[in-house]
């Protein structure tokens, strides 16, 4: 149905590493680079772009990068705490000195693709705020001469994920002098995977791509529980996937109704409250948006992007 493709078909490869995509297509043993590449790859290929050496195509990404921390795991389950660790993160920083603006700052779960979107933690609590930090720290008991000490953790074969959670670190501690500490750690990403539903990590950096072009693969993923309480925490659901084990029933009730509700305004408004929530009770913190870029050869025509973030194979041909 519709248009006849421009070619008789694609071949797909997976890479294990950015390392060995980068390098096929560098050695023209691929056509088309999508997805996965480091930030020093990227700003590479830019550089080569701009010379004509290759082609290359940028458009705003769904694919989000958040802290998922864990509310029941002392001392993040004082809901201060949380919120001034959401205090503590510089995006700004993070865009520019980890990613050389290769993403944006993310203030909500939902990315700034969607109308549905809130910039929620710019409004509350901005970008490493210290005084901020300090001033919410002290609501949960810790100062300098009781300082906050937190682990982060990250995944190893990521090594983005690594210079991000450096950079944090540092800010943090140069910052906050005192009254905060840091301490990263890292695991590969299939035992992370592994161990987030067991509680095993206080906090974690993770990524994550839509299911489908919607505000709600956003949501429901991340907030929605099927059993639990107030006391206790979600059991069973989402958040336990997660590594969160939030619960907010109101949360479970709104997730339900824009599941639900036909009218675009009236859905909007439950996103809108749903992120207010998410922003006070602070179980995940976003932290970027990554661009999506795509590299073609110089005989390559036909690669766009699409907001949905498909990508369409059937316009693609070469010379």
């Amino acid at each position: 149905w519709g248009d006849k493709p421009a070619n008789q078909g694609v071949d797909v490869q997976l890479y294990s590493s950015s390392a060995n995509l980068y390098n096929t297509f560098r050695t023209q043993g691929v056509d088309v680079a999508y997805q996965s590449l480091d930030p020093v790859q990227i700003q590479t290929l830019e550089q080569q772009a701009d010379k004509g050496d290759l082609k290359a195509v940028a458009g705003p990404g769904s694919n989000i990068t958040y802290l998922s921390l864990n509310v029941k795991a002392a001392p993040l389950d004082q809901v201060p705490v949380r919120q001034a660790i959401a205090a503590m993160i510089n995006r700004q920083l993070l865009q520019s000195r980890v990613f050389k603006g290769q993403v944006e700052p993310l203030y909500s779960l939902i990315p700034s693709i969607y109308p549905a979107n809130k910039p929620v933690f710019q409004d509350k609590y901005g970008d490493g705020d210290p005084a901020k930090v300090k001033e919410t720290l002290q609501k949960a008991g810790f100062s300098e001469a009781k300082p906050l000490k937190i682990n982060l953790w990250y995944r190893s074969n990521v090594p983005s994920d690594g210079s991000a959670a450096s950079t944090i670190k540092a800010f943090v501690e140069q910052q906050l002098e005192k009254a905060a500490q840091v301490q990263l750690s890292s695991v590969e990403s299939a035992t992370a995977y592994n161990n987030l539903d067991k509680g095993t990590y206080p906090m974690f950096m993770l990524d994550y791509y839509g299911d489908f072009y919607d505000p709600d693969t956003y949501i429901q993923p991340f907030l929605a529980c099927a059993k639990g309480s107030k006391a206790s925490g979600c059991q069973e659901g989402a958040t336990v996937s997660q590594g969160s084990f939030y619960y907010n029933e109101r949360v479970n009730e709104l997730i339900a109704q824009e599941r639900q509700e036909l009218d675009q305004s009236k859905r909007q408004q439950i996103f809108a409250e749903i992120q207010s929530i998410l922003a006070e009770d602070v179980p995940f913190i976003p932290l970027w948006q990554k661009k999506d870029y795509a590299f073609a050869q110089k005989n390559v025509e036909g690669v766009r992007l699409e907001l949905t973030q498909q990508f369409p194979f059937s316009p693609l041909s070469k010379s």
